[in-house]
């Protein structure tokens, strides 16, 4: 479809005050301490709505409706582990972190293991970014292209580029100030969604709820010990140790501890990112089962997105449109499709068709805020680990000032390159947020434990800590890998549901590297 004038002013304008707004702060991110900690003088208020930011984003504002509308909450509860991660953090991260005196995330891994521990600390997580970056690009061009009909590589790229422009010139000041700004505006997206969406119902609101609890859509997953599904205890597990990873080595959270004024004010930041995520990512699913409920009732609706999936696949296998029988490919191809085949469809599909003019611009414009209030942090702080981690390590220990500055300006416009070309990678993908998660489970899951490993046992020394990390990293190998290999017997497979690769990935680390820490004075001593 066209957008229509009055929504693409909006859009538009929107992305040009927040690229210009981000952009402005160039005047006092000429330093390194203030391009990476904005000097240590942000409010903790700020720096909170950042962190928030940080969790939203255009996977959460189309991925969590889209898992809501295609199975049910059970995804919620990674939202209801995240105050058992801010009380571990808060105790003890943001304290460790702030008395350091460090930027980099990394640093005192080498001072507990050797360099080869903040290296590969350092490898796991720009993959990881990369990841992210990739998943979050890919989502919001999803959006568009639903409301604009534009080519989805051209929104990626062009995304991409602008939100890499004011993360290089306004460093992590604008990136804090720029996701206050987004935050509100896509609270307020989704408010405006939500009512849409359940006043929207031929019954109204009750209507809404009837339909998605008759279809299970509340549903918070099994309470069964099963580890092989996504059961509430594994999504539990899954959200404990993400978010411990999160807030313990992810370089965009340890960045944010730093720019607070003072360690109560980053507690405070932290505690209030997170909880203020919970009621939020509730509305989003809220918003997904209640469009559910609105597209069961209005079946010709969810037709026309079953056959703009359809047709999409088609196009993807080459078969065009004006070829033999292509109308009967297109109907059985949509008949075939289930609501978790077209989750990711419905919301941008309702936006624009169903929302008056001037409002569907605003909703355009909450999820580019969304997007880019997290690509913005996954750059700068990029930027951050490999100047410190990197260039000053292996590199120039003694780099000037000028110098750094062009490292953390470079390092921002590759990392924004490569991310864009990790989103053009995904198109296609079925499902943005199962994406995200699963490739940020598989290169987190060796970072926690090393952490965790040298905060708790004073014992582990680098042996016992490379030890665990080789067999962790080939735990996690095996479990990402092995269910598809066909030739593998039955038995040989992991029978852990995705979700279980950071949580078995990190133990095994943990563990073997503290029994090792046990027995090698012994063996070192034989």
């Amino acid at each position: 479809m066209k957008l229509p004038v009055f929504d693409l002013v909006v859009l538009v304008g929107y992305l040009l005050g927040v690229v210009a707004f981000g952009c402005w702060f160039v005047r006092t991110s000429r330093s390194t301490r203030h391009f990476m900690a904005a000097g240590g003088t942000l409010p903790g208020w700020a720096v909170g709505l950042s962190i928030f930011g940080t969790y939203l984003s255009s996977n959460t504002f189309l991925g969590v409706p889209g898992k809501a509308f295609g199975t049910n909450w059970n995804f919620f509860v990674f939202s209801l582990s995240l105050p058992v991660a801010a009380l571990v953090a808060s105790r003890f991260f943001v304290p460790f972190y702030r008395r350091s005196g460090e930027i980099s995330a990394y640093h005192h891994l080498e001072k507990r293991f050797g360099p080869w521990a903040r290296t590969y600390a350092v490898v796991c997580y720009l993959l990881t970014q990369l990841a992210r970056i990739g998943s979050i690009l890919f989502g919001v061009a999803l959006g568009l292209q639903a409301l604009t009909g534009w080519d989805m590589a051209t929104i990626i790229l062009i995304a991409g580029a602008l939100v890499t422009l004011y993360t290089l010139l306004g460093g992590i000041e604008a990136v804090i100030w720029t996701d206050v700004v987004q935050s509100v505006v896509l609270m307020g997206g989704a408010v405006v969604v939500a009512c849409m969406v359940v006043f929207g119902m031929p019954g109204g609101p009750g209507q809404a709820i009837e339909i998605a609890a008759e279809h299970g859509k509340f549903s918070l997953g099994g309470l069964s010990a099963n580890v092989s599904q996504s059961t509430f205890w594994v999504v539990m597990l899954y959200g404990i140790f993400i978010n411990l990873n999160n807030f313990g080595i992810d370089q965009n959270f340890i960045q944010r501890y730093h720019t607070a004024r003072s360690d109560a004010a980053a507690r405070r930041s932290l505690w209030f990112g997170a909880m203020l995520y919970v009621p939020v990512s509730l509305l989003f699913f809220f918003i997904g089962s209640s469009l559910f409920s609105y597209y069961t009732a209005h079946p010709g609706m969810l037709g026309e997105v079953k056959r703009h999936v359809a047709a999409e696949r088609l196009a993807a296998e080459s078969v065009a449109p004006d070829s033999d029988g292509y109308a009967d490919r297109l109907a059985a191809t949509a008949a075939e499709l289930g609501a978790e085949d077209v989750g990711d469809k419905v919301l941008p599909h309702f936006i624009a068709h169903k929302l008056p003019p001037g409002l569907a611009g605003l909703l355009m414009a909450a999820i580019l805020a969304a997007a880019m209030s997290s690509i913005d942090t996954s750059l700068n702080s990029s930027a951050t680990v490999i100047l410190s981690d990197i260039y000053r390590r292996y590199v120039r220990r003694e780099a000037g000032e000028t110098e750094s500055m062009r490292i953390l300006y470079a390092a921002t416009l590759v990392w924004g390159v490569l991310g864009t070309a990790a989103a053009l990678g995904m198109i296609g993908v079925k499902s943005v947020l199962e994406a995200w998660w699963k490739l940020s489970g598989i290169f987190a899951g060796g970072m926690l434990g090393l952490f965790l490993l040298g905060l708790i046992s004073r014992r582990a020394k680098s042996p016992a800590a490379v030890t665990g990390v080789a067999i962790g990293v080939l735990v996690i190998v095996w479990m990402t890998f092995s269910p598809k290999w066909s030739l593998l017997p039955e038995v040989l497979r992991s029978p852990f549901h995705a979700h279980m690769i950071i949580v078995v990935g990190t133990l095994t680390i943990f563990l073997a590297g503290l029994l090792v820490s046990r027995l090698w004075p012994r063996i070192h001593a034989s």
